[in-house]
């Protein structure tokens, strides 16, 4: 059955023309009252116990006038129509649907009663005058079709059938054809009935009942519709879920960038001095061997000699990239009577000896970072930590798909004072590991910063041990640093220690950084003090 919201948003979407007389609004065959309910909900009703109320009839026809008024000017002509209001919260979703924006809309109540509305419920008196114009609006042609239509039905209908039926002539349909037959004549009949579309001469008649296209398709898509959910999108469809251009792109560059800022010399000149068989060793590694070539039939160019020059010396693999005409000209006998013999120079005798290249040393601080788990800061999060000043922890990092490197180099930016009183700004580069067994004698004196989580035994195996297994003397050659939420308890092992401690808030993002940012003071002051050489 129809509903009165569904014919009207049809009517809004075909632009027609609906039709109000006194108290009732007709849309063609239908009519209903003014007032009549439709099954849109009013905002806030219907939750929490409160009774459902619908918007009526009137008050959505007068929004459609009213749609180009500011909302308070619509209200206020509404309030002096005595007109129920379209709230703002439902004016845009509505007008979404009635415009057919949206198929349907949560709003509509598909369990509130429909009202009733008759076939052609008005039947409206007409006046000579309206019967004029009708006739005059109605072209000839179209009459004297409808007249033809009617003549032809009333002839058919009066034409007397073509003879009488004798009853003794019918005989049983298995005696007049055999089983075979009669399958046949069935299957073909279905055949064709499948294949047939129905003419209008069937509609005339009555053999098929006409459906309003409303009442044939109304309840059925919206059904149809209402269960329909987009899966994805031409957004969507562009969109990672677990990578981010600006995070992981950004990061990939920026590490790439601090590589050959910070450690680009260290690997380019810090290399050690090998062995004549290593070196040999390596070349054999970096190239590979080639195998003996095989015997090809098709590749017999491999092994001919010079007989394709016509006994003419001439190098057919050889180039003219980066010769004059005139070494062209003369051959390869002129290029090499032009070739300076080398003369021998007496060299002084410390000069006999090779020159081993002096090592560049490397001044990149080193900061060691705990590898438990437990720890607040990890390989994950150290550089949201210690280079964005941010607290982001390691099951957020891990949910966002970022995989664990062996190390991080981070890229502080601080403000240095030039001669001159100009302040620029300059990158300093930090590395930080959680591995100090793998660390050389040359890098343990890099070493600035630790942070300690607690347990002595995290310090095992490391140098300036204690045989105790305190880690004193450790603390006086590196800061050492503890991180930890500011509603814990501090650990006994990090009270009686030289640590600085390091306090966050679990909930309060914007005290990070000026917690992070006392990490970087103080272990400032303490390489100013005892660590000069290194960059900071």
């Amino acid at each position: 059955m129809a509903d009165a919201l569904s014919i009207v948003r049809q009517y809004n979407i075909n632009k027609k023309d609906i039709i109000e007389r006194d108290d009732e609004v007709i849309f063609g065959d239908f009519s209903w009252r003014k007032d009549v309910k439709t099954n849109y909900l009013i905002w806030g009703t219907g939750k929490d116990g409160t009774p459902k109320e619908y918007y009526t009839l009137e008050s959505i026809l007068f929004l459609l006038k009213n749609v180009h008024l500011a909302h308070p000017i619509y209200v206020r002509r509404a309030a002096a129509d005595s007109i129920p209001v379209i709230t703002r919260p439902d004016r845009k979703d509505l007008l979404a649907y009635l415009n057919g924006e949206t198929s349907t809309s949560l709003s509509i109540d598909k369990s509130a009663p429909l009202e009733i509305t008759l076939q052609k419920p008005t039947q409206v008196k007409r006046t000579a005058e309206d019967a004029d114009k009708d006739n005059f609006k109605k072209p000839k042609v179209a009459m004297e079709k409808v007249m033809q239509d009617k003549e032809r039905l009333a002839a058919r209908l009066e034409t007397p059938k073509e003879g009488t039926v004798n009853m003794e002539q019918i005989r049983s349909l298995s005696e007049a054809m055999s089983v075979e037959k009669i399958a046949a004549i069935k299957a073909k009949r279905l055949a064709r009935k499948r294949t047939t579309i129905k003419t209008d001469d069937d509609l005339e008649l009555g053999l098929i009942e006409p459906r309003s296209f409303v009442e044939a398709e109304v309840d059925v898509t919206r059904d149809i519709v209402s269960r329909e959910r987009v899966w994805r999108n031409r957004t969507t469809i562009l969109q990672s879920s677990g990578k981010q251009f600006a995070k992981n792109i950004f990061a990939i560059l920026q590490s790439v960038k601090a590589r050959e800022e910070g450690r680009a010399p260290e690997t380019s000149s810090a290399q050690p001095a090998s062995s004549s068989s290593s070196s040999s060793r390596m070349e054999s590694f970096r190239k590979p061997q080639q195998a003996p070539a095989a015997y090809n039939r098709y590749d017999q160019e491999r092994f001919r000699g010079k007989e394709e020059t016509e006994g003419f010396k001439i190098d057919t693999m050889g180039t003219y990239h980066g010769m004059t005409l005139k070494s062209v000209t003369e051959g390869a006998s002129a290029r090499k009577s032009q070739v300076p013999v080398p003369q021998s120079i007496p060299r002084p005798v410390s000069a006999a000896k090779p020159q081993q290249p002096t090592k560049r040393v490397s001044r990149t601080p080193i900061i060691i970072i705990p590898a438990a788990s437990t720890s607040l800061i990890t390989l994950y999060n150290a550089k949201d930590l210690l280079q964005d000043l941010k607290f982001v922890s390691m099951q957020d990092k891990k949910q966002m798909g970022m995989k664990k490197e062996n190390e991080v180099l981070l890229q502080r930016r601080k403000e240095v004072i030039q001669p001159g009183g100009v302040t620029q700004t300059v990158t300093v580069p930090y590395r930080v590991i959680d591995t100090p067994n793998k660390l050389t004698g040359d890098e343990w004196e890099r070493v600035v910063a630790v942070f300690c989580q607690g347990p002595a035994w995290q310090f095992k195996g490391w140098p300036w041990l204690l045989p105790d297994g305190s880690p004193v003397d450790i603390f006086c050659r590196i800061r050492a640093f503890h991180l930890k939420f500011d509603e814990l308890k501090l650990d006994p092992n990090i009270q009686k220690w030289d640590v600085c401690v390091l306090e966050l808030s679990r909930h309060k993002r914007h005290k990070d950084r000026a917690s992070l940012l006392r990490f970087w003071e103080v272990l400032d002051k303490y390489m100013m003090k005892h660590k000069p050489h290194l960059r900071f």
